[in-house]
């Protein structure tokens, strides 16, 4: 039976302090990540991990006539022999290493699928295979001849270089990025031709300034083209190390079917980092446009093929391209900032490097690599030629020679024999014991002369070099210029004077033209060139205002400049702010777009009035009126700056809803009309200036089963113009509407018994303004206030507009006089239509009703109490 040890085990315990602990083990984990993962070494521009991927592919002989290995054994090599992760860690690197649209000057010729610019995984590396570029043997060059440290591997089984000899100058070329601890590199590519510019430059001259320098680098040359936005950000980035740029994609605008497209060719570099890869610019940008940041688009189609990128954005009509390529800037990833970080490792330190410092550490590498280089091939030329002696030496006493031999008991005896005869050392008397017969022979014997004689010449060649700087100079400007010859092409990414300014409105871009902005009750929205609409004869027909689709009809219109900003009021008390170029534009006979595309409205919220805003400035207000007859004032101001999703803009009552919004100033008056044809006046100081979210004071007391169904703010000359659903109304001086305290019940505006119904709305206007008439068939009829007689207040109205059978009159809107003398009143090529509108002869001619006795009404001497903001 075995025996249980029963001793107890040794207490292993190491008492030691968490924050001391912390404190040496992390910086222990970031130094490792610093210098042996994250950051590229300034000389050859390598991390670790590509570096290691190189000395696997040159082990195995991949050179670019090499045949094709798998990838798998390329990552198997690397990570058994020299990286300690891994093989599926170290094949995304190999694939990146192979991909033309990150790296500028790839260093991996791949076969089969190593992914896409959208993003597309690769293949599993037991399907591709790959070998090295040119580029990457350049990198690799006179790597044998002890030109660089050696190392050992991670299990110390063999040797490995800490940088390559780097022929190539692979930093400034190709950049790098990474993530380290605290700290980030971000170093974009640059053109082969003007790097070697440059160095060839600074060899030239060391006191080459910054700015000749940035002038043969003039920026960042990306493997995927783009173009970019200003110099500012490059040359902060060359004179410090670090800067912002701006790269805006490339692209020219179509004409296919009489329809406006942008075609993209080129998109900026690194897209695909992030999910912003150009597969993913497509959803990007439609979410844009469903949200409402981006208009125009119509559609979205991805082209691209074997032969290059195209995405096409097709524009709907009448869509400036100009404004829509601005939003695609402002909202889309076809623009993008590219920070500059030239972080990497310079003498075992991570280093903040500018232009300068780049290319300088780079020459001083090239420099070392030339040096350790010559003497290598000096002690070679030299060991050489210390052989030769020894061999030329037996030619001259060959019989001697033969002699020692053939009587020597075997090779060290007669090692030692010539070496004692000749003064030859251990070397050369190997050499001669090893020489063959055939080498006794005059020829061979002149081949030795020959031979001598070239390395005294390559010795005395290799250490003039040593001595002199200017000879390393050249040899590294004679490098320089065979590698741009062999591997150098035209810089793919444009630079643009121009700077980007973020804060730019779009709206800077957009001509300031009249647009006449209609909007039905069922939500559609547009703005058409105001010329559209030209007022018409008399007798004319007029013109449709919208498609409206059975049911809709046009709640308002009215012109506005497209700088003009657009405030809309909703039912339930909500402010939102567009600009007038922000609205689709659409033909006449369009019926727009849904509101609900543009804003963003809560179930059960529509919008009510839409209020023109030139400017906002200290003297005008707001004043509202809701349904339950109560009035709000606030200083137009407090709407200048609403949210995505609306502000509020008055607090309301739960059976209530606002019903009219007006522009509003000192001395005005204002009327608010209800549907059983009352109305009330009174001074726009009559209700104080409140807070955005107070309720109000009642503006007019309604009697049972009445509501409110305009307001206007009036003007002393003006008219109020007065419209009944049966298509009766009329026009009554402002003046005829006593001023009275608000709170009232107010006076007779109009009869609503009998022909002429309840009334569907009230509108300010003057005598010489425009007016619309607008029926549930989506009809619109204009024609001119002056036709309209002026009747006075406590009459019965005329009737205005012929109506078809089961057609009714929804609303009525004026053009304002302002208007038509901007745009002129063209009435050729008018359809005529005696039946549209109803002469002032025939609305003369029209019976009236006796005014009937006005009833007097008590004015509420109490205003009700006000709500605190």
């Amino acid at each position: 039976m075995t025996e249980t040890n029963s001793e107890p085990r040794p207490d292993r315990t190491v008492p030691r302090a968490i924050v001391r602990e912390m404190r040496e083990s992390y910086l222990t984990y970031a130094l490792s990540v610093i210098h042996s993962r994250a950051l590229p070494d300034v000389r050859d521009g390598l991390k670790p991990s590509h570096r290691r991927i190189l000395v696997a592919m040159n082990d195995l002989n991949l050179s670019p006539r090499a045949k094709y290995r798998k990838c798998a054994k390329v990552a198997g090599d690397t990570s058994g022999n020299y990286h300690p992760h891994g093989e599926s860690v170290v094949y995304p690197t190999l694939v990146r290493m192979a991909q033309d649209f990150s790296l500028r000057y790839t260093l991996v010729d791949g076969q089969g699928n190593f992914g896409s610019i959208d993003a597309d995984p690769p293949a599993a590396m037991r399907y591709t295979e790959a070998r090295m570029t040119g580029v990457a043997m350049e990198m690799l060059a006179d790597l044998e001849k002890e030109t660089v440290d050696l190392e050992p591997n991670y299990d110390e089984t063999r040797m490995q270089p800490t940088v390559l000899p780097g022929r190539f100058p692979n930093l400034l070329c190709n950049g790098s990025e990474g993530i380290a601890v605290g700290m980030a590199t971000s170093m974009p590519p640059h053109n082969l031709g003007e790097v070697c510019s440059a160095l060839r430059a600074l060899l030239d001259d060391p006191n080459t300034t910054d700015a000749q320098l940035i002038q043969l680098v003039p920026g960042p040359d990306f493997p995927t083209g783009g173009i970019i936005m200003g110099r500012s950000g490059i040359h902060q980035a060359y004179t410090t190390g670090r800067g912002l740029i701006r790269v805006r994609g490339v692209y020219h605008v179509e004409e296919n079917k009489g329809r406006v497209q942008l075609v993209f060719t080129e998109i900026p570099y690194q897209t695909k980092k992030g999910g912003n890869n150009k597969a993913a610019i497509i959803p990007k940008v439609a979410e844009a446009v469903k949200e409402g940041r981006i208009t125009g688009i119509a559609d979205i189609v991805d082209e691209s093929n074997r032969e290059g990128i195209r995405l096409v954005f097709k524009l709907k009509k009448g869509e400036d391209p100009d404004v829509v390529v601005n939003l695609l800037w402002k909202y889309s990833p076809l623009q993008t900032t590219v920070s500059i970080i030239n972080l990497a490792i310079a003498n075992r330190q991570p280093r903040t490097l500018t232009l300068r410092q780049l290319l300088e550490a780079y020459l001083e590498h090239r420099k070392e690599v030339i040096r350790r280089r010559t003497r290598y091939l000096l002690g070679k030329a030299e060991e050489r030629k210390h052989i030769v002696d020894g061999l030329l030496i037996a030619q001259e006493n060959i019989d001697r020679i033969i002699a020692i031999i053939r009587g020597s008991k075997d090779r060290e005896e007669a090692k030692v024999g010539l070496s004692a005869e000749f003064g030859l050392s251990d070397r050369q008397s190997q050499a001669i014991v090893d020489m063959r017969l055939g080498s006794l022979t005059g020829l061979e014997r002149e081949k030795l002369e020959d031979e001598h004689a070239s390395l005294v010449a390559t010795i005395k060649d290799l250490e003039d070099i040593l001595e002199r700087s200017a000879r390393v100079h050249d040899i590294i400007r004679t490098d320089l210029q065979e590698i741009e010859e062999k591997y150098g092409d035209a810089r793919r990414t444009k630079i643009s004077s121009m700077e980007v300014d973020s804060s730019v409105d779009i709206g800077d871009l957009i001509s300031e033209d009249l647009m006449t902005v209609t909007f039905s009750r069922d939500g559609y929205v547009k703005r058409t060139p105001a010329d559209t609409y030209r007022a018409q004869a008399r007798g004319g027909r007029g013109v449709k205002g919208s498609d409206a689709k059975e049911g809709d009809v046009l709640k308002s219109l009215f012109v506005a400049s497209t700088h003009d900003h657009l405030l809309f009021f909703s039912n339930l008390g909500q402010v939102f702010w567009k600009k007038t170029y922000d609205l689709p534009e659409a033909g006449r006979n369009s019926k727009g777009r849904a509101i609900t595309n543009i804003l963003r409205l809560r179930e059960g919220e529509v919008i009510q009035t839409i209020l023109r805003v030139p400017e906002f400035n200290d003297e005008n207000t707001i004043v509202f009126a809701t349904r339950q007859g109560y009035v709000k004032k606030t200083a137009l101001e407090a709407y200048s700056r609403p949210k995505k999703g609306g502000i509020r803009a008055i607090r309301l009552e739960d059976d209530d809803e606002v019903i009219s919004v007006s522009l509003a100033k000192p001395g005005d008056t204002v009327v608010i009309a209800s549907e059983k044809g009352r109305a009330i006046r009174f001074d726009e100081g009559a209700a104080r200036s409140m807070g955005r979210t107070s309720r109000g004071v009642r503006g007019i007391k309604l009697r049972e089963g009445d509501q409110v169904v305009g307001m206007i703010v009036a003007e002393p000359d003006s008219f109020l113009m007065t419209v009944c659903e049966k298509g009766h109304g009329k026009r009554t001086p402002i003046a005829d509407y006593p001023i009275k305290g608000r709170g009232g019940q107010g006076v007779i505006n109009i009869r609503t018994e009998g022909r002429n119904g309840k009334v569907v709305d009230v509108k300010l206007c003057g005598e010489a303004d425009d007016v619309m008439y607008i029926t549930s068939s989506g009809m619109l009829v204009r024609g001119h206030i002056a036709d309209v007689s002026s009747m006075g207040r406590n009459t019965q109205g005329v009737r205005l507009v012929n109506l078809k059978a089961e057609d009714n009159l929804a609303a009525v809107e004026i053009i304002a006089a302002a208007d038509l003398e901007r745009f002129g009143s063209d009435e050729e090529g008018i359809e005529e239509n005696s039946a549209a509108l109803v002469s002032v002869a025939e609305q003369a001619a029209e019976p009236q009703d006796p005014e009937i006795e006005e009833e007097e009404i008590d004015e509420d001497d109490e205003s009700p109490e006000e709500d605190a903001e």
